[in-house]
């Protein structure tokens, strides 16, 4: 490739994505040339239907369904369809004919990366996945590049811009979780399905993606303990604004001793805390390094023009190395951490709890938490009576740091007794 005046590109997809790529490859081919330091062509799309109406459409030669032939034809391989099949397939045919990849498959890089790496690797051919994680903000590659020399802690971040929307629009204007839900459909924030995004299982597939990088160990998305927003109030979030707080969906990924916890959840995040300042459907990262300190990373986290921007991004890194006849840059995973479980984890927790208005009854839940090893911040009463006139009171609760193990088996207890109606809510805190 040293010596070769054209680099030809193929690209897999022509959605959202796909589609601002093949613009960019087309109307921008000078700049790239010269950046890249030789000719850049885009020599075919694989879709599955040609004659689809694309959201940029370039000369109708290019597409094809013939998806094998223009991989055996390329020297780099740009991959946009998501999915685990035939994504997976196809992207092993490069590597292993070692052409260099660039994916944005988040759920197959998720599932299969190793596999994919090691491919990567034997042949010598390059894997890059920028796009995968938060759109256009640069964070897999200052994880793996620039801090490489340091040694990462934490790294937590609002990885998801659906439902950064979603609780955003909670917070600031009271709707609740449906209300906002629908408003982020309608603006094209969320999909009909929402599933992945509100059960957090995208922000599950990202985590599992930084955690690799950040601890040079391997970790799937099977490692990640993920929950949703799904039971998120508009009387959760107005209770964590009375507490200087507000809720976002986080993905944190930090050392546990000789392993690593990732996880996502629900979160409350004082207001001071930079991640509680990000609004709409934006994403940040938080990365916490012993030497850099603490880092945050902010900006689009979805969108076509900005995720082609990071796809491009890779591609221009790849052709340089091509130009000058390096070898793909391997992962190293020479830590091999374990993921370890969630009732290792501690934290701070806000819990809500619906109780019978009774004398004794608050007294016996502070003795609870306290026999559990579960030491209590502050303690909120408010009291009302139900549609049949009884007398209801709602507890919320902020706990000193604990362990979940504690955690879970206080609220097991409390939830047991007579007295107590329901625990509304239990939401961890992070970022102070």
């Amino acid at each position: 490739m040293a010596n070769s005046q054209v680099i030809k590109v193929a690209l897999l997809g022509a959605g959202n994505v796909g589609s601002q790529v093949a613009r960019i490859l087309t109307e921008e081919a000078p700049m790239l040339s010269e950046r890249v330091g030789t000719e850049v062509e885009l020599i075919g799309i694989a879709v599955r239907d040609t004659s689809a109406k694309r959201h940029y459409e370039v000369d109708s030669s290019l597409y094809t369904t013939d998806a094998d032939a223009l991989i055996d034809a390329a020297d780099v391989v740009i991959e946009l369809t998501g999915g685990i099949e035939p994504a997976r397939t196809r992207i092993l045919r490069a590597l292993t004919a070692g052409k260099s990849v660039v994916s944005g498959n988040k759920a197959l890089l998720a599932k299969h990366g190793s596999e994919l790496q090691a491919a990567a690797t034997k042949s010598g051919a390059q894997l890059s996945y920028e796009a995968a994680v938060a759109g256009a903000i640069p964070i897999l590659r200052p994880l793996r590049d620039s801090l490489a020399g340091d040694t990462v802690t934490r790294v937590l971040g609002i990885m998801n811009g659906t439902t950064n929307y979603i609780l955003d629009q909670m917070d600031t204007t009271g709707a609740q979780f449906e209300d906002a839900l629908a408003e982020a459909q309608r603006l094209g924030y969320a999909e009909a399905d929402p599933t992945a995004d509100v059960e957090g299982y995208d922000a599950a597939s990202k985590a599992a993606i930084v955690a690799n990088l950040a601890f040079h160990s391997e970790f799937t998305i099977d490692d990640v303990h993920c929950e949703g927003i799904t039971s998120i109030t508009a009387d959760d979030v107005a209770a964590a604004a009375t507490d200087g707080y507000v809720i976002k969906l986080l993905a944190i990924c930090e050392r546990d001793g000789e392993g690593v916890n990732i996880r996502v959840n629900p979160t409350l995040v004082a207001r001071e805390h930079p991640l509680a300042s990000v609004h709409d459907a934006y994403n940040a990262v938080f990365v916490q390094a012993e030497n850099a300190g603490e880092l945050m990373f902010y900006g689009p986290g979805a969108g076509g023009a900005p995720t082609a921007s990071a796809v491009l991004g890779d591609f221009v890194a790849i052709a340089r190395r091509l130009v000058l006849g390096g070898s793909g840059v391997p992962e190293y995973t020479y830590a091999q951490l374990a993921a370890t479980p969630m009732n290792r984890v501690v934290s701070r927790y806000s819990v809500g709890i619906e109780v019978d208005d009774k004398l004794g009854v608050l007294a016996n839940i502070t003795r609870i938490f306290a026999e559990h090893g579960v030491s209590i911040q502050t303690i909120r009463q408010t009291k009302s009576k139900n549609a049949s006139g009884e007398g209801v009171s709602s507890i919320r609760i902020v706990t000193h740091r604990a362990s979940d193990e504690n955690l879970r088996k206080t609220m097991a207890v409390i939830d047991s007794l007579d007295t107590v109606r329901e625990i509304t809510s239990v939401i961890r805190v992070e970022g102070e």
